[in-house]
């Protein structure tokens, strides 16, 4: 039971897709769980069904100052479970914390306002690295706890169209990599974790060519992609792979990229990526995402 070695984790994102099987997983573990959404309404079936060992938190990555006091207050009321704050003030609560919160914008990135990228990066990436700093620091004081990054495997192979989250990923997995280099010979552990498709509600709630100016969302070229991006998302496995996959990885304990997905995404893909030159790899994309 990862009971025995975690005792509380943290998790944003936790209402649906990955984040609720990462939330669930955990709770069958014994962990106790503070999970957040922007509406803590959408945790309430978490809360009922384990009650005591699963606590709702609202936060919205797009505020990030309320974000990291969201972060403070949790580990407040986590800390008053057993465990306290250092002699520096720093929380000493999380056992684990998992970045996992984020959303899609699908639109060719010259056609729109770049207020839309920059709202993205912001929020997925400058405001999950405070949220992220936080938790690191009162990790290495207390020398104890696993910091989770979800990342993507966008980091391995960008998707089209989708130029604000290929940045947010592959920035959050670059500080991934930043910390676990940090926290060698520690007992502290930095996983970035990325799952390829799952079959979520992500490829439902991101709307294609959002924002465009009219006429961009008929493009042929981005309808196209666009079909075979949902298309992939309908038929992926279930988000409770990835969660077993994170499950092992904790287990493990140690500082690492955990790739989660189908044997072509997350296995057969990235070893084509360190063997194939990039302009064949191009090629393969391009193919594979319907651009002919």
């Amino acid at each position: 039971m990862l009971s025995q070695k975690y005792k509380t984790a943290f998790i944003t994102g936790a209402s649906s897709g990955i984040g609720r099987a990462i939330a669930e997983m955990l709770l069958a573990e014994g962990v106790r769980v503070w999970g957040t959404a922007r509406d803590t309404a959408r945790l309430a079936p978490l809360a009922q069904k384990h009650p005591g060992a699963f606590t709702p938190v609202a936060l919205d990555l797009d505020d990030s100052d309320a974000a990291m006091a969201a972060l403070e207050k949790a580990a407040c009321n986590a800390g008053a479970t057993g465990t306290t704050a250092d002699a520096l003030g720093l929380t000493r609560s999380f056992d684990i914390v998992i970045n996992n919160a984020g959303y899609g914008a699908f639109a060719p990135f010259a056609s729109v306002d770049f207020s839309l990228w920059q709202k993205q990066l912001d929020a997925m990436l400058a405001t999950t690295a405070r949220l992220a700093q936080t938790a690191f620091r009162a990790m290495q004081a207390r020398r104890r706890g696993c910091l989770v990054n979800i990342s993507s495997l966008v980091v391995d192979f960008p998707l089209p169209y989708m130029s604000g989250y290929n940045m947010a990923k592959a920035g959050l997995s670059a500080l991934s990599a930043s910390l676990a280099f940090e926290a060698r010979g520690t007992p502290v552990c930095v996983i970035d974790f990325r799952p390829g498709d799952y079959r979520t509600s992500f490829n439902h709630v991101m709307q294609p060519a959002s924002g465009n100016p009219a006429g961009v969302a008929q493009d042929e070229r981005v309808a196209s992609v666009w079909k075979t991006v949902d298309a992939q998302f309908n038929a992926a496995p279930l988000p409770e792979r990835a969660a077993r996959d994170l499950r092992r990885a904790l287990r493990r304990g140690r500082s690492g990229t955990v790739r989660s997905g189908t044997f072509f995404q997350a296995r057969l893909a990235p070893l084509g990526a360190r063997l194939l030159p990039g302009r064949l790899l191009r090629a393969i994309a391009a193919h594979y995402f319907g651009d002919r």
